[in-house]
């Protein structure tokens, strides 16, 4: 089926991954102003492993990855949904997905920071069970930014 749904594990050599993010990284940058270089350094992609690529049909609408951060915990990162594409749940279940895979390799939780002022993201992050954690690493002093925890049962 043309318009379906579908899903790739990848890293972030994929040059859809990088394309994805290029759009992501232009819309924070009006989103972070003055703090644009500072959230810059921690979004690098040069080496992500755990990435997903969500297509209709053969176009890539939306991204989001993860990377280990202590033994058991990774930090999700660069998630995206194509502005057209928004409001179809897909961020959701590119988020499930990224779920799926940290259990499948043995992670017990999932962090995360976004802007307070990206409300559609908070929504999304609560709305998937994600609990508000007091701000982590880099992040402790910011005052813009919201982090989430999620703890991930096994299957």
């Amino acid at each position: 089926m043309k318009n379906e749904l579908n899903f790739e594990k990848t890293n972030s050599k994929d040059e859809n991954f990088v394309s994805l993010v290029q759009e992501l990284d232009a819309y924070l940058s009006g989103v972070n102003g003055s703090q644009d270089e500072f959230f810059r350094q921690f979004n690098t992609i040069e080496a992500l492993p755990y990435v997903i690529v969500g297509y209709i049909g053969t176009i890539p609408v939306g991204c989001g990855a993860f990377k280990i951060v202590e033994d058991k915990t990774v930090e999700v990162k660069r998630m995206y949904v194509k502005p057209i594409y928004r409001k179809k749940n897909i961020a959701t279940l590119i988020l499930k997905k990224l779920e799926e895979w940290a259990r499948e390799e043995q992670f017990c939780s999932i962090v995360l920071e976004t802007s307070k002022t990206m409300q559609p993201a908070v929504h999304l992050y609560e709305k998937n069970e994600y609990a508000i954690i007091p701000n982590y690493g880099s992040y402790k002093s910011v005052e813009s930014s919201i982090c989430f925890k999620k703890e991930l049962n096994s299957f």
